[in-house]
């Protein structure tokens, strides 16, 4: 792998009824001043495996159940917005005003957008931006995807606090 050029990696988003594991794509930068290499930086937030986010640092492969090691968190929020309908026109409204805010908007397919943002712009900030938009597109919601703990969806994570400390 040329350690200078953006590389792909494969991990467990999780799995069919049937048991089969459900992959999701990543696009990762090895870590050149690493002490391994196996270490990569997140370049967008995934969209279905939990926990991550963009300009996160993981170990790929690990030994354990995930397959890969999360060993340092950037302080992005990964923010996932869904819809039945098409997220075209949500899009169009969200994506500038989130780039104000120096969001990004890291995926987007038909019914999913994912974007990143920094955690210091605020929780409230961010929340009451997102509640405003989605608010004007019916049956369109958004979820935090590195917020909560993935084992219950509810336990919060707190990885923002040292983000969040007076310097």
């Amino acid at each position: 792998m040329n350690p200078s050029a953006p590389a792909t990696i494969a991990l467990v988003a999780g799995y069919r009824p049937d048991g089969e594991a459900i992959m999701e794509r990543l696009s990762v930068d090895p870590v050149t001043d690493a002490k391994s290499a196996d270490e990569y930086r997140l370049l967008k937030s995934p969209g279905f495996l939990r926990g991550l986010a963009a300009g996160d640092r993981i170990r790929f492969p690990a030994r354990n159940e995930a397959g890969y090691e999360l060993l340092k968190r950037s302080g992005n929020l990964s923010i996932r917005v869904l819809r039945k309908d098409d997220l075209d026109a949500v899009a169009q409204v969200l994506s500038p005003e989130l780039e104000l805010l120096d969001g990004s908007l890291d995926l987007q397919t038909l019914r999913l957008l994912v974007y990143s943002i920094h955690v210091s712009i605020g929780f409230q900030t961010l929340e009451i931006l997102l509640d405003r938009v989605v608010g004007q597109f019916p049956g369109t919601v958004w979820y935090y995807g590195n917020v909560y703990d993935p084992a219950d969806g509810v336990t919060p994570l707190d990885w923002w606090q040292e983000f969040l400390a007076p310097v």
